[in-house]
Order: structure tokens, then sequence, then C-alpha cells
């Protein structure tokens, strides 16, 4: 059987859907586990090459990518849907696949891409913020795009490129709110910095309160020093009756 690096198809072997022990002998024997659905067909556990997957969604279409699942003998249109990393190695822990009929529509999230250099960057000396990274849009499985291009050549200070400038056609339907901000100029926040005389009096003013606590102390001992002087005489004067 082909591989899915060989064309697009991604194999898969049923599998017995049970507690976490078994998942975790579905890893320990190099596959992933992960269950199928849809196109009014029961739910199957199934067990998938992580490398395939991980071919699958590190392509230009990413996850968006209808492919050929081939399963006990037979195959059918699938796309990932879902699928969990391990947080500290990293590695895939399950994948959700669904089954697709190509002739029904299907509502999917789209990368947006930028194209050009806006004028309020290159003249202004503007920053280029992006506000939305993707769109919702709904269209048949054949016409889902890789990515949405955003010309963002014509973009100045004060103005906003939506959603409902993105580029249309009649395949695709947006369901993303049409005012939705995609990106926009933002200028560079200043800092404000305090005055070379303000900080020199701060710093001068500083010391202040500590001279005086140590002012007062020299005083005090002071005080002490002299009464324990007026003491020594009376008591020398005593010792000499």
């Amino acid at each position: 059987m082909a591989t899915a690096t060989e064309s697009n198809v991604l194999e898969a072997q049923s599998r017995t859907s049970g507690n976490k022990n078994d998942a975790r002998r579905v890893r320990a024997g190099g596959k992933v586990p992960a269950v199928v659905y849809g196109a009014g067909k029961e739910a199957k556990a199934v067990s998938v090459d992580p490398k395939q997957v991980s071919r699958i969604l590190h392509s230009k279409t990413g996850h968006n990518t209808i492919f050929d699942l081939a399963l006990d003998g037979e195959q059918t249109k699938a796309m990932i849907v879902d699928w969990q990393y391990e947080p500290v190695k990293g590695s895939l822990l399950h994948i959700d696949l669904k089954r697709i009929a190509m002739d029904q529509k299907l509502r999917v999230m789209v990368p947006i891409t930028l194209k050009g250099e806006a004028a309020g960057v290159k003249q202004q000396g503007g920053i280029l913020e992006l506000i939305a990274r993707e769109v919702e849009v709904e269209c048949l499985p054949g016409d889902i795009p890789s990515s949405i291009e955003a010309d963002v050549s014509h973009l100045v200070f004060g103005t906003v490129l939506r959603v409902s400038d993105l580029p249309h056609s009649d395949k695709l339907r947006f369901l993303t709110d049409a005012n939705q901000p995609v990106v926009h100029i933002t200028t560079v926040k200043e800092e404000v910095v305090a005055a070379p005389e303000a900080v020199a009096a701060e710093a001068g003013a500083a010391p202040a309160e500590p001279e005086v606590i140590k002012k007062g102390k020299q005083e005090a001992e002071g005080e002490e020093g002299a009464e324990a002087s007026a003491e020594k005489p009376e008591k020398k004067e005593k010792k000499e009756k």
C-alpha cells in the first residue's frame, strides 16, 4: 500500500477502544491512538503513524488538508479536526479524524498571510500590528484555500484592514464578522524619562532624613556623656572626704 509520503494517504489500523493503558500500549508500539467519525457512520477507534500525521499538519494546507484515509481495505476522504501534543516531549498523543463528503460544504479556519509593505511603516515609521491571524469560512472541501492573502501596501495611520476588505470569491463564504479588524498601523509608545535635574534633586533629597536621625543620635550621645561627666566629680568629691 502506498504511504502518505508517496501519495496523499493516511493509513489507519483498527484498535480496541479502552482505558488509558490501551492508549499507552498503542504509543509504546510507535503509533498514535485516534478516532474516526463523520459521514453518518459510527465513530471508530484506530491507530495511525505519527510521522504521516506530522507530515500532513506541517504541509502547506496544514490541518485543512483533505487526504485519503486507508482503513479496513477501503479509502475515504478525511481531514484532521483535532490533535493533542505531549507538553514536555512534544510528541503526538491523540488525533481526531473526520470523514469528508466532497459534495458537502465545510466550516474551516483559514490562516491570513500579508502581502506588500505598508506605507504607514515605510513612510511614517509606524508598526504593522496583525490583529486576526485567521478567519472562518464555509466552502466545499475541494475549495479550501491554504491561506487568504491580505494586501497591506495601502495602510497608513488611521486606516484599518477588515475582514470585508479581504479578497472574496463565490466559492468562499466568510463566517467571521465582516467588521472584524485584521491589521492596522500603530505607533511606538514613548516612555516618560525624568529630566536629569529632577533625578539629581531626588537623589540629593533622599539622604536628608537619615542625616537628621544621625544628628539626633549624636546629640543624645553628647547629653549622656555630659551626665556621665557630671556624676564622676561627685563621686570623686565623696572619696576625698
